[in-house]
């Protein structure tokens, strides 16, 4: 192995150990404490990060894996990502220290922000850092005068519209203004050496990929006519990371790879490289957070008159969770249970603000199928009224001190930071099956590089010959709400 991760870095656990038994025995533990203070924390399955990654081999097997670090840039995460060969894109000089800091070659980091601090240019030159990207004429500028060693990569505009983040209305060079950039690069000696772009996360037409293929191919042609050497095809992002997502991950790949052979054929000297982040780190992460106070609110008190209960605009994605038939006491007033969790939509729950996700509890304590439900909601310690996690959910009558188990929780939430500054971060707990363990330690190839693979990571041998035998099903199974 390369030594990035060891067995002291997690919990080794036995096939069909899932997430309820290792949270059960977190939460007591934190419930028994004597502070009295209640902590969110994170349980890590890095097994279903080592399947993704099979999985993707199989499905991509030309391209060649980067991990986008503002993602999760938690230790474990990096560390089995760097085992499994992968490299590194890297947005600002923080994540470059974090990932060089494990001992990650400059070899396999790549400086995609195509907006960049000078101070931050200087950074990646001085510590080997080659590949970065570009959209415009000032940002060219600046690397030729920093970093006149660089690799240039132009980031090309996508048709995103339909995506939920549209990168394209920030980044990313027109067709029309490619080769009058390629032009000005060749005048300024900079060397670019490739075309990337990056389809906004939530993008529900596979298609996109494919149309941003064709756009590729033509500044390909644009460069090789004009003098560069174009040998570098960055896929970018925007890859689904759960089941349940509009567009599975293998027809988007399938679209991908029909698009390469028509454009790209295979023989044809380009490597093909993808940015991936949500795609590897949103299943595999689980989070339980303390209930910290609660109270009852009459629905028809002032101030609720013609509208639903608690609905901050961001909440409307909640209304389906609503069951037909609500279990309220008979003969009282509606009233609904306002939750106050030690987390909210400025910390781990960003999902509500920024993707119109309505995160849904799994209840850590068992209730009786008999057991009345109550018009419920969940709220954040910010004192202000966007600071909405979930309405309109349908609870048993729950308890200060009780904990909530939300799946699908390892994107954007660790490393991140708070929206308000906040500092504190949750704790983590790291697990690997033996399974994944193993096929982990059997399957990496060896830490070198050949001094001529052009700075690009190699992919590992064959891994996805045990992709059906890690792809049964995760290590951690959440358990569904009771």
């Amino acid at each position: 192995m390369a030594g990035y991760l060891s067995e002291s870095d997690f919990v080794m656990v036995e096939e069909g150990f899932n997430t309820r038994d290792l949270l059960e025995e977190l939460t007591l533990g934190a419930s028994q404490a004597t502070t009295g203070e209640v902590a969110a924390f994170f349980v890590a399955d890095l097994g279903a990060v080592v399947r993704r990654h099979f999985c993707f081999l199989k499905c991509l097997p030309r391209v060649r894996p980067f991990y986008t670090v503002k993602c999760n840039s938690s230790p474990g995460v990096l560390k089995v990502l760097a085992e499994l060969g992968l490299g590194f894109s890297c947005a600002n000089k923080a994540e470059m220290e974090l990932v060089q800091r494990i001992g990650v070659p400059a070899s396999k980091v790549i400086y995609t922000k195509p907006c960049k601090q000078i101070a931050q240019i200087k950074y990646a030159a001085k510590h080997g850092i080659r590949l970065l990207s570009f959209d415009n004429e000032m940002e060219l500028a600046k690397v030729v005068k920093s970093h006149p060693s660089a690799q240039m990569v132009l980031c090309i505009a996508t048709d995103d519209f339909h995506s939920r983040s549209r990168l394209s209305l920030k980044f990313g060079a027109s067709l029309k203004s490619c080769r009058h950039l390629l032009e000005n690069a060749k005048r300024s000696h900079a060397e670019v050496v490739g075309v990337s772009f990056h389809i906004g996360s939530g993008c529900p037409d596979p298609q996109a990929y494919a149309r941003s293929i064709a756009d590729a191919r033509l500044v390909f042609e644009m460069g090789t006519e004009l003098g560069h050497r174009m040998h570098i095809l960055d896929l970018g992002g925007g890859f689904p990371g759960m089941e349940g997502d509009k567009v599975r991950f293998e027809e988007i790949a399938s679209v991908i790879n029909s698009a390469l052979d028509l454009y790209f054929p295979e023989g044809c000297g380009v490597d093909i490289l993808a940015e991936l982040g949500r795609y590897y780190v949103t299943s595999a992460f689980t989070v339980a957070v303390g209930i910290v106070a609660k109270k009852e609110v009459l629905l028809d008190q002032p101030g609720r008159e013609g509208s639903s209960p608690l609905s901050p605009p961001h909440t409307a994605a909640c209304a389906a969770l609503t069951p037909p038939l609500p279990a309220e006491e008979n003969g009282s007033a509606p009233k609904t249970i306002v939750y106050h969790l030690d987390e909210g939509v400025y910390g781990i729950f960003n999902s509500v603000l920024f993707d119109n996700i309505c995160p849904t509890p799994i209840l850590q304590k068992k209730s009786s199928t008999e057991q009345p439900l109550y018009s419920s909601s969940l709220w954040g310690p910010v004192a202000d009224g966007c600071d909405c996690v979930a309405e309109g959910l349908w609870l048993p009558q729950l308890q200060v001190g009780d904990w909530l188990v939300f799946d699908n929780m390892g994107a954007y939430t660790v490393g991140t930071g708070s929206l308000l500054g906040r500092t504190r971060a949750c704790r983590i707990t790291y697990a690997m099956s033996r399974l994944a363990w193993e096929a982990l330690r059997r399957q990496l190839l060896p830490a070198e590089q050949d001094e001529d693979a052009e700075g690009v990571c190699k992919p590992l041998s064959c891994g996805w010959e045990i992709t059906d035998t890690l792809c049964v099903g995760p290590v951690f199974t959440p358990a569904s709400i009771m």
